[in-house]
């Protein structure tokens, strides 16, 4: 061989090293396109399960974009689509969340993540995916997360009236976390058609969570605070959160916090 045909063959060699040759990274790793996620690869994942992080702008249509799971098998088994949470019409990145709630069981095994590019064209060219192994558990227990339910008489409206619908999440010492993650997911496509809702704001995520001697020490995501106004508002959002933490026995109280705020401006009318 030349010696000038080894030398590109050593450099094309090394520009493919940890990349496909057609210049993408490998299918499970995270692309410049998807960041953020709450899930990583070999991850343990328990149905229903809130999917979270960003996306660039071009991988929506319509303000959301294609997720679902395939089995070991390569069937789908859930199948669900994201929702932005802000101005998707950008090149910049856009936070997305997706509920993800199989409608049948499904057998704890391998299977694969997938987030697809909303690709309306239905071009070969336009189409990309993010495709994340992860482990499917069945080792779970039930909480309650609170919602507001819209069969209140407006003349005797009680603005800290929440209730309660269950959801699977997985066994660990977490739960609280997991039972408030569930609640910021909001309500099922389901919860919303039997009159469920949330008045907390889209895109809200947990900084931190503590509890210490019965009281729980929350910080929210400045989301939490953004347009909030009015007392009954306020009061709703504060109900669905402390209900939702003081369902366990070790929480007796709440004290919440946003980040970028006093504690004494957070949730004020």
């Amino acid at each position: 061989m030349h010696q000038m045909d080894r030398f590109l063959v050593l450099c094309l060699g090394v520009a493919c090293f940890g990349f496909s040759c057609t210049g993408r990274a490998p299918e499970t790793s995270e692309p410049p396109d998807v960041r953020g996620l709450n899930v990583v690869a070999g991850q343990e994942v328990t149905f229903p399960f809130p999917l979270t992080g960003e996306a660039r702008g071009p991988w929506f249509f319509e303000g959301s974009l294609p997720v679902r799971v395939e089995d070991g098998s390569g069937n789908t088994v859930v199948e669900h689509s994201a929702q932005a949470h802000g101005e998707w019409m950008t090149e910049g990145f856009v936070p997305f969340t997706a509920y993800l709630s199989p409608s049948v069981a499904i057998p704890p095994g391998e299977a694969t993540l997938v987030i697809e590019k909303a690709n309306a064209s239905g071009l070969p060219e336009h189409a990309d995916a993010l495709r994340i192994p992860i482990r499917i558990s069945v080792d779970t227990m039930t909480v309650k997360v609170y919602f507001i339910k819209q069969d209140q008489d407006p003349q005797r409206l009680d603005c800290s009236r929440v209730d309660a619908v269950s959801r699977t999440v997985p066994k660990s010492v977490a739960a609280a976390r997991a039972a408030l993650e569930m609640l910021l997911a909001g309500p099922t496509e389901g919860e919303n058609q039997a009159g469920f809702i949330t008045v907390i704001n889209p895109g809200v995520t947990v900084a931190s969570l503590s509890i210490s001697d019965g009281v729980a020490h929350v910080t929210f995501s400045s989301e939490l605070q953004q347009d909030v106004g009015g007392s009954c508002r306020v009061t709703a959002i504060r109900s669905q959160i402390e209900q939702t933490l003081m369902q366990f026995p070790s929480v007796t109280s709440v004290r919440l916090s946003v980040e970028g705020y006093a504690d004494d401006e957070v949730l004020q009318p």
